[in-house]
């Protein structure tokens, strides 16, 4: 079988508010992290909505589960939800780094997710049967994601 092709299917940058620390957790430190707006480019664009989170596990090491649930509106006018599954980890000095808001060079550890778009709009339906990953960059307030689509 042939591996599958990604291709670039859109940029994300979403800003975000101010992390609330929930404590310890079952496997590892728990916070939340409001997402408050951004922007969306490429073969889709539009603007970040006010709403959702990333609801975030930091474990031992300093490396993190990513777990986004927001919604953007696209220049056209249809609403869609995006679900941001993944991973960061990197040496203790760049993940040291990150937690204390300095912008690192993205090549210096590693961001991954997996992502699902889901919209009622029918001009933009075929999102809901494609499946997308990503490549993060986590600056001091912000997160930048390439999406592409797995063809």
């Amino acid at each position: 079988m042939k591996a599958p092709d990604l291709t670039h299917f859109c940029d994300v940058e979403v800003t975000l508010g101010a992390p609330m620390e929930m404590g310890p957790g079952r496997a590892g430190q728990r916070r939340i992290i409001p997402i408050t707006g951004g922007a969306v480019s490429g073969r889709i664009s539009g603007t970040v909505l006010n709403l959702g989170a990333d609801w975030q596990t930091v474990f031992g090491d300093g490396s993190a589960d990513i777990d986004t649930r927001y919604a953007f509106r696209t220049d056209d006018g249809a609403l869609i939800e995006i679900v941001n599954k993944g991973v960061r980890h990197g040496p203790p000095d760049v993940l040291a780094a990150i937690a204390r808001g300095e912008d690192v060079d993205p090549a210096s550890y590693y961001f991954r997710t997996r992502a699902r778009l889901e919209t009622g709009d029918q001009r933009h339906e075929w999102v809901n049967r494609m499946l997308f990953v990503g490549t993060g960059w986590r600056l001091a307030a912000a997160v930048k994601v390439s999406l592409f689509a797995v063809e």
